[in-house]
């Protein structure tokens, strides 16, 4: 894969992915990160990207495949923001929407793999705006103050922010909140890659643990679990994701 122009696979709307990146915060294509041979951002918009125009054939994650369908519109790089105006709003890799689900995705890529992860959140997000059932992703937004070095490979804060804007998105459009984690395990991400994705999968299940059971759902699913789920047209794309990002 080179690093010198951005690489869009065959059926991405290559203009439309990159009007959505344009007016997103930190704009990675123009920014040349986009073009990266380890590009996250490269990764989850041609996974997603290519259901823009055809969100019907999005399959849904296995963790999540009881929520039903169909994938009514299929969103990348799309801002969730808080119940307040200023500051710092999540930002999502993609959301997808079902007519009785609002599912948010984060993806990974090498980033579970390399430095060390050190969880910080602002005193903001003490705020009893949230609603109810949210006692697990407080309760692990407290951990994390406690604890702040508690994951390595899982961006763990990350995660919470994410959750917290999904469950103020939910109160407004009515819909159920689900926040999937979606990373690849790629065999040159370090230097011991299955020991490391070991650890990362560990991590995942304590996170998990603490988190389940509140009104935002939390899922996890590897890259290679979800492309496997990927049938007619769209399974030829997932053999492109593979070949090119090899995730």
């Amino acid at each position: 894969m080179s690093g010198a122009q951005p690489i869009f696979l065959p059926g991405v709307p290559e203009d439309k992915v990159r009007a959505i990146y344009g007016r997103a915060a930190g704009n990675e294509i123009a920014s040349g990160k986009f073009a990266s041979p380890q590009s996250s951002a490269a990764l989850a918009a041609n996974g997603f990207g290519w259901f823009l125009d055809r969100p019907g054939d999005c399959p849904f994650f296995p963790p999540v495949a009881d929520l039903g369908g169909p994938v009514t519109v299929v969103e990348i790089e799309r801002e969730l923001r808080f119940p307040w105006s200023g500051g710092r709003h999540p930002w999502l890799d993609a959301v997808v929407w079902t007519e009785t689900h609002l599912i948010g995705i984060e993806s990974k890529r090498y980033e579970p793999y390399r430095d060390s992860k050190v969880a910080e959140l602002a005193e903001a997000y003490d705020r009893d705006v949230w609603g109810e059932g949210m006692q697990g992703w407080c309760a692990m937004r407290d951990l994390l103050r406690a604890e702040p070095r508690r994951y390595k490979h899982l961006d763990a804060a990350q995660l919470v922010k994410h959750a917290l804007g999904l469950a103020t998105e939910s109160s407004r459009s009515g819909l159920s909140p689900v926040l999937v984690y979606l990373y690849a395990e790629p065999l040159d991400a370090c230097r011991n890659p299955q020991e490391a994705f070991l650890a990362h999968r560990r991590e995942i299940e304590d996170f998990h643990g603490i988190v389940a059971g509140n009104r935002v759902r939390f899922a996890a699913c590897s890259w290679r679990g979800w492309l496997a789920c990927f049938t007619g047209e769209a399974a030829d794309h997932a053999r492109a994701v593979h070949e090119v990002f090899a995730p």
